[in-house]
C-alpha cells in the first residue's frame, strides 16, 4: 500500500471495529489521514482512547481526541471534530458518527455485515463511479509539464483523478508535444507558460519517446510502467510489461477483472446471480471486502497528491485479496453441487471487486478487458 511523506501507512486493512481498542484505532488512522492530506496540521497522538458511552450520551462509545488536538491545530474543537468525523464515518464497522457537547466524536457501530453489504451496495449502484466524489469540486487547477512523455501520461492521470473528486482542471505544455501521445489517451489544452499560477508535474523522465514505447510495450503497458512508480522514482519499463504470468503487475490486475467477468458469466449459465448476505463474512473475505471500502479515501488521497500510483498500487492489493478470496472461497458451485446463497454472496463480492478493478484502470487510463 501507498506510504505517505510522514510514514503512516494512510490506509490499512482491518476488521470492523467492535472494542474500544480496534476503534482507538480506527480513530487514529482517521488522524493520520486528516494530517496526511493536510486538511489537519497537528501532531498526530501516539495512541486515542476511547471509552463507553455513560448513561444519557449518545452512540455505543465517545472520544475526546478533537479537543486534544485543538490548540496545535489552531482550529476550534468543533472544527476538528468535524474533518475527524467524515474520516471516520466512512470506515468500515462505523454505523453513525456524531458531535456532541464542545467537540467530543459519539460512534454508533454497524450491526455485523451492515457495513459491508452497504459497501457492496454502493459499488453496485455505482459502478466504476464507486470512489468518485466532490471534495474538490471547489478547486480549479492549471497543471503544467515538460514536452517528456512520462510527465505528459502523469499529468493526464491526475486530471483524471481530480476530476472524479469534483476539480476542474486545465493542462499545459512547455511546447506542442509528440503526435503519439493521442494514442497514449493525452491532451493537452495549451502550449506554452500561461500567466496564471501553475502546479508543475515533473516525474522523472522515462529516458524514451512516446513513440518507441508504444512500439515495444502498447499503450496500456506503457501508461503501467510510467505510472506505477511513485513520480520520483525511474519508470522500469522493460519487456516484463508485457509477460502474460502473476509475476507481472499489470497481468495480474487485469486477469483478476476478467476473471470476476467471467464469475458472472458462469454463473448466468447455471441459473444464479448474486446476492450479498451475512456468508460474505467467510474469513479470506475480509481482506477485501476492507480494500473495497477503502477505495473512495484512496482516489482522494491520489488526488490530493497527486499521485497515481498510489490507485495502481490499491488495484494490485484488490487483484491479490480477490485471487485469496477466490481460491478459499469459489463463488461457482463444483460439480454436482447446487448454487448455495453463501455462492451467491461470493459472486456478489467477486464482482464488486472486478468493478473496483476497472473503475481504477480506467483512471489510469488502462483498459480492462472482460476476456483475457
Amino acid at each position: 500500500m501507498a506510504k505517505p511523506g510522514r510514514g503512516v501507512p494512510l490506509l490499512l486493512p482491518y476488521a470492523c471495529p467492535v472494542t474500544p481498542a480496534d476503534l482507538s484505532r480506527t480513530v487514529l488512522h482517521a488522524v493520520h489521514r486528516a494530517v496526511d492530506e493536510n486538511a489537519l496540521h497537528a501532531p498526530v497522538p501516539a495512541c486515542v482512547r476511547v471509552e463507553r458511552t455513560r448513561p444519557g450520551g449518545s452512540g455505543d462509545y465517545a472520544c475526546a481526541v478533537a479537543l486534544q488536538l485543538a490548540g496545535d491545530a489552531g482550529l476550534p474543537a468543533l472544527e476538528v471534530a468535524r474533518i475527524l468525523r467524515e474520516r471516520v464515518a466512512a470506515e468500515p464497522g462505523i454505523g453513525r458518527v456524531e458531535i456532541t457537547g464542545p467537540g467530543f466524536l459519539s460512534f454508533t457501530l454497524d450491526a455485523p455485515g451492515d457495513r459491508d453489504r452497504a459497501v457492496l451496495d454502493a459499488v453496485r449502484e455505482q459502478g466504476s463511479a464507486y470512489g468518485h466524489g466532490g471534495a474538490l469540486r471547489d478547486e480549479v487547477l492549471q497543471f503544467h509539464h515538460a514536452r517528456e512523455v512520462r510527465a505528459a501520461v502523469t499529468a493526464d492521470t491526475v486530471r483524471r483523478l481530480v476530476i472524479s473528486q469534483g476539480a476542474r482542471v486545465r493542462i499545459s505544455c512547455e511546447e506542442a508535444g509528440e503526435a503519439e501521445w493521442s494514442l497514449l489517451g493525452v491532451t493537452v489544452d495549451a502550449h506554452g507558460t500561461p500567466p496564471v499560477p501553475l502546479t508543475p508535474v515533473r516525474p522523472v523522465p522515462a529516458g524514451a519517446t512516446a513513440g518507441e514505447l508504444l512500439e515495444r510495450l502498447g499503450a496500456d503497458a506503457t501508461r503501467w510502467g510510467l505510472l506505477r512508480p511513485a513520480s520520483h522514482d525511474r519508470a522500469p519499463l522493460g519487456d516484463e510489461l508485457l509477460v502474460q504470468g502473476e509475476a507481472n503487475p499489470l497481468f495480474r490486475v487485469r486477469y483478476a477483472h476478467a476473471r470476476a467477468r467471467a464469475l458472472t458469466r458462469g454463473a448466468a449459465a447455471l441459473g444464479f446471480t448474486s446476492a450479498p448476505d451475512a456468508a460474505v463474512h467467510e474469513g479470506s473475505a475480509r481482506p477485501l471486502l476492507d480494500l473495497l471500502a477503502d477505495h473512495p479515501g484512496v482516489l482522494l488521497a491520489a488526488a490530493r497528491h497527486r499521485a497515481p500510483d498510489r490507485v495502481a498500487r490499491h488495484v494490485e492489493a484488490v487483484a491479490h485479496a480477490f485471487f485469496d478470496f477466490h481460491d478459499s472461497c469459489p463463488p461457482l458451485p463444483s460439480g454436482d453441487e447446487k448454487p448455495s446463497a453463501a455462492h451467491r454472496s461470493r459472486l456478489a463480492l467477486a464482482e464488486a471487486a472486478g468493478t473496483v478493478l476497472a473503475g481504477g484502470l480506467s483512471l489510469l487510463g488502462i483498459s480492462a478487458p472482460a476476456h483475457l
